[in-house]
């Protein structure tokens, strides 16, 4: 029996077309995949396609649509091998990391591409980011899926979602992974980095989250960041956890306004990750004055987890889990290979 694959379109440069009318783009019909994309008659698996209706400029994605994808997949697991999610580069690594812990015990691949140039466009770079993604979710070993997980897939480069961002706006190779090993390098051949992905337990079975909690907040710090600017964002209606992007391993100012700041956003049970503001490298608190001041007012590592995967792993933990000290325990946890503890 042929693999089949679905291809999940919610909208992203990918999927549009020059309207020969009006010179503008316009959402391409997937129903008409195969008659753009001639290569896919020759898989040896079957290829459907849905879309989002209406399809989003990435830039409007939220909680909300991020649990429309997920029953989308919930709906289908059973009939599909695998997932191909098309995507706007802008949000992507958020989407992606919001997946990785709202699909709970994945099986299957859900590789999520899209590409910097229209597929209408003679250069594109989504035609060949589709083949190869369709590859990679139909590639199985006897019953079990060679990529069990939500990876994001980008010119030759296969990466854990949770651990990837979008790093350039202009070339093909948009998104890093700078703390994790690709899961796969595409050349002649595809080849797959099997000692660092995931291998599925079928023992448990396969479910959705369908809680996000978006009373988080984000917060870069910077030389010269004002007192009222500071407790102005912690003092946020609602607020109930904030990422705190700092400095290298994870510094931050000493004055006593800002430790007094976090202090008190500590004692009213704001719960605060600290991320760096680098693209590699990780947390480490213990090692400066300045991160040790944090860690003793209650702040938690963030290691080396990305911002995207930190702003919706607080998502998913406050809309799941049943108390504010698990919420805090899972924290220090890998979830879904999110973080190197």
């Amino acid at each position: 029996m042929k693999r089949r694959i679905l291809i999940i379109y919610t909208g992203g440069t990918i999927g549009m077309v020059n309207d020969p009318e009006t010179n503008s783009l316009v959402p391409f019909d997937f129903t008409m995949i195969e008659e753009t994309v001639v290569e896919l008659k020759r898989f040896d698996f079957k290829v459907d396609s849905t879309s989002f209706s209406p399809i989003l400029d990435s830039s409007d994605m939220n909680p909300k649509r991020w649990i429309k994808l997920a029953m989308i997949i919930e709906e289908n697991y059973h009939l599909y091998d695998g997932f191909v999610v098309l995507h706007g580069t802008d949000t992507m690594a958020y989407t992606a990391s919001a997946m990785s812990f709202m699909l709970q015990n994945l099986a299957k691949p859900v590789v999520f591409t899209g590409s910097q140039l229209p597929l209408s466009s003679i250069r594109t770079d989504g035609k060949e980011n589709l083949i190869t993604a369709l590859n990679i979710a139909s590639a199985y070993v006897y019953e079990d899926a060679v990529v069990p997980e939500v990876c994001i897939f980008f010119q030759d480069k296969l990466y854990r979602g949770n651990r990837t961002t979008k790093y350039n706006a202009e070339h093909f190779r948009a998104f890093r992974s700078d703390n994790y090993p690709p899961l796969a390098e595409v050349g002649i051949h595809i080849k797959y980095n099997y000692p660092y992905i995931f291998k599925a337990d079928h023992s448990k079975e396969f479910h959705v989250a369908k809680k996000m909690d978006n009373n988080v907040g984000l917060l870069k710090i910077f030389p010269g960041m004002s007192q009222i600017y500071f407790e102005t964002m912690l003092k946020t209606p609602g607020l109930k956890a904030l990422v705190l992007e700092t400095f290298g391993s994870g510094n931050a100012p000493t004055s006593k306004w800002f430790l007094d700041a976090i202090e008190r956003a500590v004692k009213e049970d704001i719960v605060i990750l600290n991320v760096t503001q680098c693209l590699a490298g990780s947390v480490d608190m213990g090692t400066y004055k300045t991160g040790i001041h944090l860690l003793e007012l209650g702040v938690f590592n963030g290691a080396d987890i990305t911002t995207e995967a930190a702003l919706t792993k607080l998502m998913y933990l406050l809309g799941n889990t049943l108390s504010l000290e698990e919420v805090k325990i899972n924290l220090n946890k890998s979830l879904n290979g999110e973080i190197y503890i």
